[in-house]
Formats: structure tokens, sequence, C-alpha cells
């Protein structure tokens, strides 16, 4: 096949969101002679209802192959192999009847994405899908019409474990981090370095396997970036200065140690 982001075909007023796909063969392929991709945009934080993806899976199956890849690197549902015909009418279901729309393709500003923030994670540092919400919404304009020499990606993370990848796959990470002092309970420290069974290093995503017991020193203090850890006597101190925020000792210990209020 033979296909491009955006140019080849595309859906009335819009110059994104459908990957033209071509067989250079359709006498010997004729079920792939069109097979152009469609992308959806996701909600922010990727939350359906299982009535939503159950109308969504409808959809494809009445005008494409049925076949998905939830989700691209880019975060938008990836519909894979309809014709040219079916684009006009799947987006008119699409947007009138689930209300929902295209994401962007090509060279323009790809549909941006976030992690599931403050409505699930602990550790968030800023609600994450309102700012991808609200971006969203002021860019429509750069997302379904393709003006840039390039894409461009929006990805916001709400804390240095960055679970969207936002460094890596993004040309605008938004991280978040904290200003004050990482929140210590000292008593839950010391569960942990005594090897309390509720207090399992890494909330006991290992405890399947036999690592040996836990030694705050080799998992936690040595593996410190900046070395800004130590213990004094039974006391775990940290010199919040020289943090760098990168999350390993709270996501070894983390009923011990939190990001600030800040």
């Amino acid at each position: 096949t033979h296909w491009k982001h955006g140019g080849i075909v595309g859906v009335f007023g819009y110059g994104g969101g459908i990957v033209g796909r071509y067989s250079d063969v359709p006498d010997q392929f004729p079920g792939v002679e069109h097979f152009h991709t469609v992308r959806v945009a996701q909600p922010s934080g990727m939350y359906y209802s299982t009535e939503n993806l159950r109308a969504l899976m409808d959809l494809w199956e009445k005008y494409g192959s049925g076949v998905t890849n939830i989700h691209g690197s880019t975060g938008d549902m990836i519909f894979l192999g309809t014709r040219t015909e079916n684009l006009e009418p799947l987006f008119w279901d699409l947007t009138h009847n689930l209300g929902q729309d295209l994401g962007g393709s090509g060279s323009n500003l790809r549909t941006p994405s976030c992690c599931l923030g403050v409505s699930r994670c602990e550790w968030s540092c800023y609600d994450t899908q309102e700012v991808c919400h609200s971006l969203t919404m002021h860019y429509q304009d750069e997302i379904h019409r393709p003006a840039f020499p390039y894409k461009f990606k929006f990805k916001f993370s709400g804390c240095p474990n960055d679970c969207v990848a936002a460094i890596a796959r993004s040309d605008f990470a938004v991280i978040g981090t904290w200003k004050d002092k990482i929140r210590i309970d000292q008593a839950a420290v010391k569960k942990y370095i005594d090897n309390d069974p509720a207090y399992p290093s890494c909330g006991g995503a290992h405890k399947g396997r036999d690592w040996g017991k836990f030694d705050i020193r080799k998992e936690v203090l040595n593996l410190c970036p900046t070395r800004c850890m130590w213990m004094e006597g039974d006391e775990l101190k940290i010199d919040d200065a020289e943090c760098n925020r990168c999350m390993h000792c709270i996501n070894v210990m983390p009923r011990a140690l939190r990001p600030g209020v800040e």
C-alpha cells in the first residue's frame, strides 16, 4: 500500500484525522483496495464507559474492518481499514450520535493526551485532565487543519513517573512536581527497614519473587541520583534542596514517603 497523513483523502472541513491508504495492486487484493485509517480523539485520561466502547465498536463494524488499535502512541483510538465512501457517514455518526471527534494526524497538533491525574493517582501534582481538555478545546483549529511543517505533540504527566511517556513521546511535555519537602512518615520507614510484611517495597509489585530482605541502603539511599538521602540512627533524612524529584524513593517506599503538598 501507499499512504499519507492527510492530503489523499479526508472528511469535509478537516485536513487531518484520516490517514489515506490505497493498495498498489487492488486487482490482487480487492479487500484492501481502500484501507484508510481513522483516528478518534480519546477522552482525557482515556476513560471510557462500556456503553461508549460498545457504541464505537458497533460504529466501526458498520463502516470499517472492525480492526482497532487502542491506543496509538499519539493517544488516539485507531480504526484500521475503511473505504473512501464510508468516511463521511462514519464522521457524521461519530460526531452527531456519539458526540466524539476525530483526532489529529499529519503536520498538525496531534491530540493532546494525559495520565489519569488526580482522578485516580495519589502522586499527581496537578489536574492533568483539566489542562489536557482545556488545551484540546483551545487548539481545535490546529488539531484539525494541518498548518505546521511537522507534527507537534502535547502530553501531560501528573508526576515525574511520567506514565504517558511525555518526555519521550512529545514535543511539549508538562511534568508535575512539588516545591516543598518530601513528606516522611518515620514510623513507616522503620516498618520497611524491619521488613514488616504489611509494608512490602514497591507497593508489593515484586513480592511474587524472592529478592531477599529489603535493604534501604542498597535499594533507596545508594540509588538516589543526587545522594541527598541518609540515615541518622533510625531516622531517614533528606536534603530536599538537592532532590531532583525522580520519584524512586517514593516508588520503593510509598507508605513512608509522599510528594510535598505545594
